[in-house]
């Protein structure tokens, strides 16, 4: 049950919010966590695909599965055939709207209004060791197939929506660098200014 002044607040101002950021950032890790602290429901783009990815025949249940050649394979598909990432961003959308949600998205900061949007950086040589460490690969394997998904991803969303995934920073209303920051520091500094600006809480 939701039982904190956060969750009830959410409920009343129908709050969205949107994290997103590129493969070794931390953003569903940190993402499933506020969405529980702040008892908001919780979405994931890249969960969805997979289900769809599923229904096609793909093996898509392992950690790391867009990392790896069936993985990338897919991404073609999705390049070739956009109704995959239509069906799941016509989906978000429409829970962006119930309000109350938390979307793990790279499409919905551009395509929802309103909302408070954040996007978690880091440099590739931190998303390379994240990646390897995450699905026991070696540095060089994890920047590889890190640069063919991000190849492959920001050109299906230029061609479906216009935007420059990665280099467009238009819609976010924070910016947080996660090079130097473990996943507990991502998460306190996310709290902190969620408080304050979603909920108009001030600092202790």
């Amino acid at each position: 049950m939701r039982g904190t002044d956060e969750a009830k607040t959410a409920e009343t101002k129908k709050v969205v919010i949107c994290i997103s950021g590129m493969a070794g950032t931390g953003k569903s890790t940190v993402a499933k966590r506020i969405a529980q602290k702040y008892g908001l429901k919780y979405y994931s783009g890249g969960d969805a695909l997979r289900d769809l990815a599923t229904a096609e025949g793909y093996q898509a249940s392992n950690n790391g599965w867009w990392e790896s050649p069936e993985g990338l394979c897919f991404l073609e598909e999705r390049q070739k055939n956009s109704r995959f990432d239509k069906t799941v961003d016509d989906k978000l959308l429409e829970y962006a709207t119930q309000g109350n949600v938390l979307l793990d998205s790279w499409t919905m900061p551009w395509l929802v209004k309103g909302g408070f949007k954040i996007w978690l950086a880091a440099s590739v040589e931190k998303q390379a060791e994240r990646i390897a460490q995450r699905d026991h690969m070696t540095i060089p394997q994890a920047s590889q197939a890190l640069k063919e998904k991000e190849s492959h991803t920001k050109t299906i969303y230029k061609e479906l929506y216009g935007f420059s995934l990665g280099e467009d920073f238009a819609p976010f209303n924070f910016i947080l660098d996660t090079d130097a920051l473990s996943a507990e520091e991502v998460f306190q500094v996310l709290c902190q200014v969620i408080d304050n600006v979603v909920f108009g809480k001030q600092s202790q």
